[in-house]
């Protein structure tokens, strides 16, 4: 009975460690940044606040997935250590929250192909009309998912910081129409 136990117990952390190591190699080891987001030098939070000391780290930054930790994915870029900090969106699984920040092909690659003023919103980390929802969130990161369920919902709801919503509305072809938030905010996420 005690060697069943123990032949079932070994059997177990067995299936656990390859089930670990098949979700873990889901995530890409070399990758890129999806998209625009602010570190304080360690954390990324996926709420991307724009706030003091903070600094853009620009879409398409090469990095190396290093693993996971509680509510958070660990990459190497330019040689540091930073966090990417699933703080709202935490309803996705951490290999679907990977995913999300960490792709495979170089997002610049797809940018170059856009017309100027797109090309420029997205480098300036704003929005502007026209925009796919893959290009808003090259140029401002995803909405967290505590607010926005659905990626395919006509709006997107952002966060320029804790007092400064903003909205992205898309129209039927899945294109920026406008952008909604007070008139202090509007010029800093947004390009007419």
């Amino acid at each position: 009975m005690k060697k069943r136990l123990l032949l079932s117990a070994a059997l177990g952390l067995c299936l656990s460690a390859w089930s670990a190591a098949a979700h873990a190699q889901q995530v890409p080891e070399q990758g890129f940044l999806c998209c625009n987001m602010r570190t304080d030098g360690s954390w990324i939070s996926d709420i991307n606040y724009e706030e003091s000391g903070k600094r853009l780290i620009p879409y398409g930054t090469p990095l190396t997935f290093k693993g996971f930790g509680r509510n958070r994915v660990e990459v190497e870029m330019d040689g540091k250590r930073q966090w990417l900090g699933n703080d709202y969106s935490r309803d996705l699984s951490r290999e679907a929250f990977a995913q999300r920040y960490i792709v495979t092909t170089d997002p610049r690659l797809e940018v170059a192909k856009a017309n100027p003023k797109i090309r420029q919103a997205i480098e300036s980390a704003k929005v502007t009309p026209g925009m796919t929802r893959e290009q808003v969130a090259m140029a401002v990161g995803y909405p967290v998912t505590s607010e926005n369920p659905s990626l395919d919902a006509p709006r997107w709801r952002f966060w320029l910081w804790s007092f400064s919503p903003f909205t992205v509305v898309f129209n039927e072809q899945g294109r920026v129409a406008s952008v909604e938030t007070d008139a202090d905010t509007l010029p800093k996420v947004f390009i007419r």
